[in-house]
């Protein structure tokens, strides 16, 4: 970590601003185009919704053939050849081809952050060695130079004070999970749901309602021990454990919440350590979204794939229902440290209810034995994940917007999403939306596997400032496709490559999106790369 005293200035071919994956992916498409990068991060992991918010992978059901890029796969798979180096597997999980180290049923891969961090430093660490990359960490931006329809430079302030640093570059990538440039720059941009008149989407409001953001969740890694290892009484216990809203069908704090997909109100598992076998769970949300048993529904590390005595427990990753925070967006308020304080809040509360009051399947009550695992995500305050799950980010006005009508399947049929020209990658997701701050219930809609068009990678105004994350053109209804892990690596491989590209044939997005034979070079150079651009025939989900 490098740390500054005064306000100092330095420059680099790209700047980009959030290392969560769509900025470790846009940094890696730079510097293998021979470029220089400057890359900034506000937390101490770099990897975001991987790593420093310890969610583990969202992904397809093709993950493991086709569907994402290649350096995204070099990724999945370092993360299992790192298992297979360092960690002391049973005979039988060390020659499982698609080893599932925490065989969770919601991916294929569910690991431990920290294993992740540890593969995306190897990633990097090449281009540190040559001088190519500068990593500011913990850095987040605070200001921006601004020149017409330019950004010239970017400000960085070190987290915990310490000075700042002016970074000079052609080209700005912002990868920060909440879109933190756009406002800086004066880049357009939307919040929340659009209007059914806007967007004509099934699923969108009669009026638009730029405040009612998806939920944020802070996550937590929990084991079960002997012993008693429950926690202090949060200080906001009594107000969450009474706090219930108007469409859970009981208290936030419960076993019982809507299904995502009918929104029956139905009452999942909790079963510490079910001792099941880790090769024989079938982790494909096309055919089970895996939740039934909260335990195994993001467990990141089954005890029974390490040699004996090597894990006391499970570990499991706590993303589940009862952490999302309703109470107000994070995004466009003046109290948003105070809404991001409340969730961890919320967060300590649901573990202090389950080691304390939580309904056991024998007819007691409370699982003391429950520990935090503050060390599996980071040490993050009160041994929470270092920085909130933050589902959905401001969004540039963009040449293109994805629209509901272009992927859903109840609208698309058996005609699968729309293809697009500019196509720069590929994703699939149903379109999963978490209950918002405005109120309303899970918006859940089977998806045909989509495309990623250039042209919402490219703000209608700003010349040269790219989005490499979640604040693409999509819409609050596509958001919810968009957003997982794979999508957003890929949508910052694409922007990484869009700029490098233009670097060298000087010239700019629009121009690239504009000129046939420049997307074409453009598109031939990702596919180079390995980014795929089109689906074979496979039906959605």
């Amino acid at each position: 970590m490098e740390e500054a005293t005064d306000v100092v200035e330095t420059s680099a071919d790209a700047v980009v601003v959030g290392g969560g994956l769509g900025g470790v992916a846009a940094a890696l498409a730079l510097l293998r185009a021979g470029r220089t990068v400057i890359l900034s991060e506000e937390y101490d992991w770099l990897g975001g919704q991987l790593t420093s918010q310890a969610v583990p992978p969202d992904e397809h059901s093709w993950v493991e053939r086709f569907g994402v890029t290649a350096s995204y796969r070099a990724l999945r798979e370092g993360i299992r050849r790192y298992y297979r180096d360092h960690y002391p597997l049973t005979e039988r999980s060390r020659g499982w081809r698609e080893l599932n180290p925490g065989a969770g049923h919601v991916s294929r891969l569910c690991h431990e952050p920290r294993v992740a961090v540890a593969v995306i430093e190897a990633m990097l660490a090449p281009y540190r060695g040559s001088g190519r990359l500068r990593v500011l960490q913990p850095y987040r931006p605070v200001g921006a130079d601004v020149d017409g329809d330019r950004v010239r430079a970017v400000r960085l302030a070190h987290r915990d004070g310490g000075g700042e640093i002016t970074v000079v570059a052609p080209y700005v990538l912002d990868a920060t999970e909440t879109g933190e440039l756009l406002p800086l720059t004066g880049t357009e941009y939307v919040t929340g749901f659009e209007s059914q008149g806007d967007t004509g989407e099934p699923s969108a409001p009669a009026e638009a309602q730029p405040m009612n953001m998806q939920a944020v969740s802070v996550c937590f890694a929990i084991d079960h021990v002997d012993g008693d290892h429950t926690i202090d009484r949060p200080a906001a216990y009594d107000f969450w454990r009474s706090y219930q809203p108007s469409f859970w069908g009981d208290r936030l704090l419960s076993w019982r919440c809507p299904h995502p997909r009918t929104l029956e109100i139905v009452e999942r598992s909790f079963t510490p350590n079910p001792d099941d076998d880790p090769l024989l769970v079938e982790a494909d949300q096309r055919l089970n979204p895996g939740d039934a048993n909260l335990w195994t529904f993001r467990r990141i590390a089954a005890r029974r794939n390490f040699a004996d005595g090597a894990y006391a427990s499970d570990i499991t990753l706590v993303n589940w229902p009862m952490i999302d925070y309703l109470e107000g967006p994070v995004i466009d308020v003046p109290d948003a440290a105070g809404h991001v304080a409340a969730a961890r809040e919320l967060s300590r509360s649901v573990l202090y209810w389950m080691q304390t009051e939580a309904p056991r399947a024998d007819g007691g009550t409370g699982f003391p034995g429950l520990r935090l695992r503050g060390d599996v995500t980071g040490g993050g305050e009160g041994g929470l994940a270092q920085a909130p799950y933050i589902r959905e980010s401001r969004r540039i006005r963009a040449l293109y917007t994805v629209a509901e009508q272009d992927l859903s399947m109840a609208v698309r049929g058996d005609k699968g999403a729309v293809s697009y020209a500019d196509s720069v990658g590929v994703g699939m997701y149903r379109i999963d939306l978490h209950p918002s701050t405005g109120g309303d219930n899970y918006i859940d809609v089977a998806s045909s596997p989509f495309e990623i068009p250039l042209g919402a990678l490219i703000p209608r105004r700003v010349t040269n400032l790219l989005p490499a994350s979640k604040n693409i053109g999509t819409t609050h209804i596509t958001n919810g496709a968009y957003r997982l892990h794979p999508v957003e690596w890929n949508v910052g491989e694409a922007a990484g490559a869009l700029a490098a590209f233009c670097l060298d044939n000087d010239t700019v997005p629009h121009a690239v999106r504009r000129d046939e034979a420049l997307l074409a070079a453009f598109q031939r150079r990702l596919t180079r790369d390995g980014v795929e651009l089109r689906w074979p025939q496979v039906t959605g989900y």
